[in-house]
């Protein structure tokens, strides 16, 4: 009967990521394209699809909480203590890789699905970092370092918003923040008339919140209870890159889980949809640079994924659906990384960045200095005026 409830699990994960990765290769959704157009171009279309994926996975998996079939304190979003610098740190080394890469997690296996080789070993070096972190050679780092940095709750405080609102007013908010939260975010989108012309986004943003409420669903209805503690879940992809990373390499019977299902589904849902479309091709590294640069990227969405407990699905979608305090913090620290990548993406190097910001500091202190302290400060590196005394005189050569 285990074995039974594991693999019927693996096998609906599978059935949601294929599902996820067709509709977000048709529509060309990218969570890291979204956020380059918002911060270099203004364009905020493809955020607000986003964002309406969360509002419909906040109204669904609500509703799922208050029905009953849902208990938030069984799955990893709430807990009695909120990690912060882990998840500081983690997410701004997640946008940072994210830039390098040009894609997320999510994104890497949608272009694998399309025959994108650079994809294939994003995944093995992401997963591999990730699988290091979660238990393996970083994971002492985290655990006795990190982790020890948690901020508690106060007592019966879970880390999410309807707990803590609880705590704070006595009532239970949770329907009203679902409602209005969720409610404003799909219209943010459904509002935009240039988002109305393009349905392809839109079925994406909304496939992408209901899938997120069914893995909800899928994941506490198809557990099998006689197996162990139920831990329900829903769509993210790190930590189950690095599952079936290590599936397929020392431990077959771990392909029998949702997540490990969820990845697999997605590479076969973005082939379906590239072929549909005529669009499959197989692409690699232009040189040793972009090698470089896509492996690096790749170890620290690995690292930093699993140090903040999600990606841009995982906290951007699944945590924000589960109204975690992790979530803002998460999503502003990948922002931040990712505006911090670009720019070394630009200008060229660490080092040049630095160099560059210091002299725009420099010069802005200096433009900011009053006239009058400016002058004296000139005034006292000229040379000294001469003085009405005699002048020595050289000593006459020779010749003279």
């Amino acid at each position: 009967m285990q074995d039974t409830s594991a693999w019927l699990l693996a096998l609906t994960g599978f059935g949601i990521g294929t599902c996820a990765g067709f509709f977000v290769r048709l529509a060309r959704l990218c969570s890291f394209g979204a956020v380059e157009d918002a911060l270099m171009g203004g364009d905020t279309r493809r955020l607000r699809i986003f964002g309406l994926a969360l509002g419909i996975a906040l109204i669904g998996t609500q509703a799922l909480v208050i029905g009953g079939v849902l208990d938030p304190g069984q799955t990893n979003y709430t807990a009695a203590a909120m990690p912060l610098a882990s998840i500081v740190l983690g997410s701004l080394l997640f946008g940072i890789g994210m830039a390098m890469v040009g894609t997320c997690g999510f994104g890497s296996l949608v272009r694998l699905g399309t025959g994108d080789l650079r994809s294939f070993v994003v995944i093995l070096v992401l997963g591999g970092a990730a699988y290091a972190t979660l238990r393996g050679v970083f994971s002492g780092f985290r655990i006795t370092g990190l982790e020890r940095l948690s901020v508690a709750m106060p007592d019966g405080v879970s880390t999410d918003l309807a707990s803590l609102t609880r705590h704070l007013f006595g009532m239970d908010l949770r329907a009203a923040i679902a409602a209005l939260g969720g409610g404003a975010l799909c219209l943010l989108a459904f509002g935009d008339k240039r988002l109305r012309r393009t349905p392809r986004l839109l079925s994406a943003g909304v496939a992408l919140g209901l899938l997120t409420v069914a893995g909800w669903l899928a994941t506490t209805m198809l557990a099998d209870e006689f197996a162990g503690p139920v831990h329900p879940q829903s769509l993210t992809f790190v930590s189950t890159i690095g599952k079936a990373i290590y599936a397929g390499l020392l431990n077959a019977a771990n392909f029998a889980d949702f997540g490990v299902g969820t990845v697999f589904g997605v590479v076969v849902g973005s082939f379906l949809a590239a072929w549909r479309a005529d669009e499959l091709r197989w692409e690699a590294f232009d040189d040793d640079h972009e090698m470089r640069r896509h492996i690096g990227g790749a170890a620290l969405m690995g690292i930093g994924g699993i140090l903040m407990g999600g990606c841009t699905i995982g906290q951007g979608i699944t945590a924000g659906s589960m109204m975690a305090l992790s979530w803002p913090i998460a999503i502003i620290g990948m922002m931040l990384g990712a505006r911090m990548g670009i720019a070394v993406l630009v200008d060229g190097s660490p080092a040049e960045l630095l160099g560059r910001g210091r002299s725009r500091l420099r010069d802005a202190l200096r433009r900011r200095t009053p006239m009058s302290l400016r002058a004296a400060d000139s005034s006292s590196r000229l040379p000294a005026a001469p003085s009405d005394g005699p002048r020595p005189t050289a000593p006459r050569s020779p010749a003279e």
